[in-house]
């Protein structure tokens, strides 16, 4: 019997400890890239936050987070006069954790300067 037990709770375990993740992402045109009147200056730039929430519970909304990881990236990279930002990418992950759930946001761009 105590071997039983045993076995249930090992097989258990992955179900209450273990987590999954699932990836979403979308690339914008944030810049008129039309014509050949531009220049990259910075390719990859990227800034990220992230919200846990329990029981759904807690945490940013979705646009928050988006915003404060907007924020993060031009904290480190801030923009220049005739500079924008082009091929805007916004990617998540969301692992989840039985009841809590950590949702990660990293927006990725390049910096364009205009002549």
């Amino acid at each position: 019997m105590k071997n039983l037990i045993r076995i249930a709770l090992l097989a258990a375990f992955p179900l209450f400890f273990g987590g999954c993740a699932v990836h979403i992402g979308t690339m914008t045109d944030s810049a008129a890239l039309g014509h050949a009147n531009f220049n990259y200056t910075q390719t990859s730039i990227s800034g990220s936050a992230e919200a846990t929430y329990v029981f759904g519970f807690g945490g940013l909304h979705h646009e928050a987070i988006v915003d404060e990881a907007k924020r993060n990236m031009l904290k480190d990279h801030p923009l220049k006069p005739n500079q924008a930002l082009a091929n805007v990418t916004v990617n998540w992950r969301n692992a989840v954790y039985v009841v809590v759930i950590k949702s990660r946001c990293t927006v990725t761009a390049d910096i364009v300067e205009f002549d």
